[in-house]
């Protein structure tokens, strides 16, 4: 199966993202996921970023391909670098890390 590969840049010369997110049915930790990530995707990435979610149980063969064991895991593409991320991601201060953000210092929104 080929890797599937980000853009580098979105309109504007600014970083692309390719999210996957894997999650594990209606589970209260996937739900969390999806809505914390679509909160940071928006707040931080907005135009710059394709998220697809991807149900274990719907789709395992995909999940088995990247390797995921646990859900859910973030997995993100962007600059010829990936990275993963287990939980619920409620840490926004973990995440924003992950993609590369840093946020300003009063950012009410990480630092509140």
């Amino acid at each position: 199966m080929a890797v599937e590969q980000a853009p580098d840049q979105a309109e504007g010369g600014r970083t692309s993202y390719l999210l996957h997110l894997y999650i594990s049915g209606a589970t209260p930790n996937s739900a969390r996921a999806v809505h914390h990530l679509r909160d940071i995707c928006e707040r931080y990435l907005p135009g710059r970023y394709d998220l697809q979610i991807i149900d274990l149980y719907q789709q395992p063969e995909l999940a088995k391909a990247a390797r995921i064991i646990a859900a859910p895991t973030l997995v993100a593409h962007w600059q010829g670098q990936t990275r993963q991320l287990i939980g619920d991601l409620s840490d926004r201060r973990r995440v924003l890390q992950l993609l590369g953000i840093t946020p300003a210092a009063n950012d009410p929104y990480v630092h509140g």
